[in-house]
Order: C-alpha cells, then structure tokens, then sequence
C-alpha cells in the first residue's frame, strides 16, 4: 500500500477523511475526492506532495472521468478506489416524497456506478486493479428511517450496491480486478450526532461489543479489501458493526 495510488471519495468527512489520513500516514498516494471542498481543504491543508485533492459529484460522469484522468496526471498510476461517499436520507415511507428518494438514488447507486466505471475502465487497460464500495448494515434490518436511522430510499439504495458490487465483480473479475464491499455498522460520525442519549444507549443494546464503531475502525476493512492479504476476494460483502447482526 505504501507505493500504490487509491481514490477515496467521501474524503472530507467521516470514513472517508480517517480512511485518506490512514492511506497517507502509511505512505500511499491518494486522490482525496469529495463535493464539499471547503470542507476537504480545510480537513488536509496545504499540498501535500502525495494528496491531491479533487473537487466534484460522484453522480456526474464528467467529473468521474475528470477525477480518474487528474489523478493519473499527478501520479502516473492509478491502483484503488475506496469509494465512501454518500447521500443520507433519513424519510419514512410516508414522509419520502420523489425529489429526496431521486437524489438519494442518484448519489448512492449511480455514483457508486459512474466512479466504479471510470476507474474501470483505466484498470482494465492495466490489467488489474482493486475497487470498493461502501453498503450498510442497515440492509440487514430493513431500517425504516426517523430520528436520523436510514429510510426506505436509503435503504433501497445500499441494498442495490451489494447487487452491484457483485454484478461488477463477476464483470471484471477475468480483467484481473477485484470489487468487494464494506457493510459498515453505526458508525460514530455527523450522521449520529442528534442521537439522544436514549436513542444510543437503546441502539447500542443490539452490538455485543457495546458501542459504536469508529470511522478508523470501518476504514481499515476497506484498506485491506485493497491489499495484496485480500487477492483472492472478489464479489464479498464485508460486515463490520461489532456483531449488530446476530440476531
């Protein structure tokens, strides 16, 4: 990981901006890609010989391609995405009206798809290549949304990426490129911060461990899904939410 170059998305906050300091502190070179980027300048300051930061909409195709064609620009290599970003929407089914359950679609599925192709199709040319994309637990428990838990749209959409990791896994796979997932549990990161104490000390009731997971904690799954210790996984969802699945 250490000579590789890895696309983060999502990179300004949570998963994603532990996982870009993780990749840097380990010496890798990362393309830092996020919408917000106020934000994603204000988390990595300066210019960093191995950062570079890039600003744009995963659910754009031409910002896709840009993100892909700057990053081999500046480092003449392009050998992981770690794709996090995401919409969240936290609608019921009787509050979710079309404008919010079309935007979250669009960010979470399409985005995942557009990023996942653009970088695809440079690692096809290379022959190899390593990609992951982010879905949720909340899959598991069909979570109807309310007091910021996951709605239907965003439930509907975290459900299609596993369908997509493993349709894009079985189509690149003969390519020589992996495409996994990680399946993270609640995550302590913005997304939780009205919890009431109430609601989290009910919530963390269901995780043997007791608690929350730390952004760190979901990112090191993503960067061993990229890592050599993962080449014969392809196509597998990996669940990291301190055991909230058992039963």
């Amino acid at each position: 990981m250490s000579d590789g170059t890895i696309i983060v998305t999502g990179a300004a906050s949570g998963i994603g901006r532990a996982c870009t300091a993780m990749l840097l502190e380990r010496g890798a070179r990362v393309a830092a890609f996020d919408i917000q980027s106020e934000k994603l300048e204000a988390e990595f300051p300066g210019v960093p010989q191995n950062l570079l930061k890039i600003s744009g909409n995963v659910a754009n195709t031409a910002d896709c391609e840009a993100a892909v064609k700057s990053t081999l620009d500046k480092f003449g290599a392009l050998d992981a995405l770690i794709h996090w970003g995401a919409a969240h929407s936290s609608a019921t089914w009787d509050e979710l009206d079309a404008e919010e359950c079309t935007r979250t679609l669009e960010v979470n599925v399409t985005g995942s798809f557009l990023i996942a192709q653009a970088v695809a199709t440079h690692m096809v040319e290379q022959g190899k290549g390593s990609i992951v994309l982010c879905t949720s637990t909340s899959v598991l428990y069909g979570v109807t949304g309310g007091q910021g838990q996951g709605g239907p749209a965003y439930v509907a959409s975290k459900g299609a990426i596993i369908a997509l990791t493993r349709s894009l896994a079985r189509a690149l796979g003969p390519k020589g490129i992996r495409v996994n997932a990680v399946s993270p549990g609640i995550t302590e990161t913005a997304l939780i911060g009205n919890y009431t104490d109430d609601q989290r000390a009910n919530m963390t009731q269901r995780f043997p461990l007791g608690r929350f997971a730390q952004p760190a904690e979901i990112a090191e799954a993503g960067l061993y899904l990229i890592s050599d210790k993962a080449s014969f996984m392809t196509g597998e969802i990996m669940h990291v939410n301190g055991g909230s699945n058992f039963g």
